[in-house]
C-alpha cells in the first residue's frame, strides 16, 4: 500500500530543511519503494530573492501546489493558508502532512490537517524560547500539541517536550537538517570569491570593484524588535558606524523590510556615505554560508544563521534578547552569545571576540544524516 506524504515549505528558512528530506524521499522511491511525496508552497515568501532562488540552488523540486498566499498580518496569513491548504488535502488525501520549524505556514497547516484526521510530522520540533511575545513561539507550541511524531533536533528540545507532558513514542531525537545542506553543499560554497559575492549582490549600483583583502564582519537583521523600534534600530547602525568599521569592513545582506526601516528612520543616507560599510540584496544560499564561513564576527538575529555558525566556528553575536536553540550558546559549547538590545553588552562581547579566539563544538547528531534518519522515523511510526 502506497503512503502518501505533504510537505509544506512557507518561507527562506523552510527551504534549506526540505531539500535534503526531499531528496531522500527521491532516493527512497527510486529503490522501488512505495511511496508519493507532494510539496507544497504556501507562498509565504513572494519575493523571487526570497524564495525562488534558493529553490533552484539547492535542487528543491518544483512545488504541485503554490497556495499564493503573500504578505499580511499572521492572522492574514494563517487564516488564507487555512483555506487553501485544505482544499489540496480535500483533493490529495495524504497519509502525513509534515510541516517544518515555525513560520506561520506550520501553524496553519498542522491546524488543518489535524481537523481532517490526517497524522502530522514536525519537523524541528521542541525549540522554546520562552518567550510567548513572538509569534514563532505561538506556532512551535500548538503545532508541537497537535502533532503525531516530533522529529528534534538536540537534546535540550527532548527534554522541552518531556517536560511539558509529551510522551517518549511519539518524540524522535533525528539531529539538525539544516546541517544536511550545510554538509553537503560546504565545499562548493567554499570555492566562491568574496569579490564576487559582493559584486553580483551589490544594492547600490557602482562602478567601484569592491575589494576585501583583510578581516570583514557580516551583519544580517530582519526581526520587528530590531528594525522596527526607530530607538533600537539606530542604536544598532550608530554602534557599526562608530566602532564596527573604525577599523574592518562591514558586509550587509540586506532584508526588504529592514531597508525599508532604514529609509523611513532617516538612517539609510548616513550608512550609504561610510565606504567601510557594503550593502548587498538579499542573497542567495551559497553566498551567505561563504559570507558566514569567512567572516571573523556575525552579528544576526536569524535562528538559522545561530546554527551554522555554531558548525562552522563562526563567531556569533546574536542580536536577541533570548533564543529557541540554546544549544548555540557558547555556555553549551557553541558559537553564539546572546547581546540582547544591550548596546555595551554588544560592544564588549565585540571587542572581546576582535582579541579572543572560540572554539565552538558541532552539537550531537549534525552530522548531515538526519534527512536519512527523519524518513526512518516517519515509516517506522507506529500509532
Amino acid at each position: 500500500m502506497q503512503t502518501k506524504i505533504i510537505s509544506v515549505v512557507g518561507a527562506r528558512p523552510n527551504f534549506m530543511k526540505i531539500a535534503p528530506l526531499a531528496e531522500a524521499f527521491n532516493q527512497y522511491i527510486s529503490k522501488g519503494h512505495s511511496l508519493q511525496h507532494i510539496l507544497v508552497h504556501t507562498g509565504q515568501h513572494y519575493d523571487r530573492k526570497m524564495s525562488d532562488s534558493f529553490f533552484e540552488e539547492l535542487g528543491i523540486p518544483e512545488a504541485q501546489y503554490n497556495l499564493g498566499v503573500g504578505s499580511g498580518t499572521h492572522a492574514e496569513q494563517v487564516g488564507r493558508t487555512m483555506i487553501e491548504f485544505e482544499k489540496v488535502l480535500m483533493v490529495e488525501k495524504p497519509d502525513w502532512v509534515i510541516v517544518i520549524g515555525d513560520v506561520n505556514a506550520t501553524l496553519a497547516c498542522s491546524v488543518t490537517a489535524k481537523k481532517l484526521d490526517i497524522k502530522v510530522c514536525h519537523l524541528e520540533a521542541g525549540l522554546r524560547s520562552g518567550d510567548m511575545r513572538m509569534p514563532e513561539e505561538i506556532n512551535r507550541i500548538v503545532t508541537d500539541r497537535l502533532s503525531d511524531l516530533l522529529l528534534t533536533p538536540d537534546r535540550i528540545s527532548n527534554s522541552n517536550l518531556i517536560a511539558e507532558g509529551v510522551s517518549d513514542d511519539r518524540i524522535q531525537f533525528v539531529g539538525n537538517i539544516m546541517i544536511d545542506t550545510l554538509e553537503k553543499h560546504r565545499n562548493k560554497a567554499g570555492a566562491l570569491k568574496i569579490e564576487d559575492i559582493i559584486q553580483r549582490n551589490l544594492l547600490l549600483d557602482e562602478s567601484t570593484k569592491h575589494s576585501v583583502d583583510h578581516e570583514f564582519i557580516v551583519v544580517t537583521l530582519h526581526r520587528p524588535s530590531n528594525v522596527d523600534h526607530q530607538e533600537n534600530l539606530t542604536a544598532l547602525v550608530d554602534f557599526f558606524l562608530q566602532e564596527v568599521v573604525k577599523d574592518t569592513t562591514l558586509i550587509w545582506p540586506i532584508h526588504p523590510r529592514t531597508l525599508q526601516k532604514l529609509k523611513d528612520f532617516d538612517l539609510y543616507d548616513k550608512i550609504c556615505k561610510s565606504s567601510n560599510v557594503i550593502l548587498l540584496n538579499p542573497v542567495g544560499y551559497f553566498d551567505m554560508l561563504k559570507l558566514n564561513m569567512s567572516a571573523k564576527i556575525i552579528l544576526t538575529d536569524s535562528g538559522g544563521l545561530q546554527e551554522e555558525s555554531c558548525v562552522l566556528g563562526t563567531p556569533c553575536l546574536t542580536l536577541r534578547m533570548n533564543t529557541e536553540r540554546p544549544v548555540t550558546l557558547r555556555e553549551n559549547g557553541g558559537a553564539s552569545v546572546l547581546v540582547g538590545e544591550d548596546i555595551h553588552k554588544l560592544q564588549a562581547e565585540f571587542n572581546y571576540l576582535k582579541q579572543h579566539q572560540i572554539e565552538s563544538k558541532v552539537p550531537e547528531l549534525w552530522d548531515g544524516n538526519t534527512a536519512g534518519r527523519c524518513l526512518d522515523a516517519i515509516l517506522n511510526y507506529k500509532s
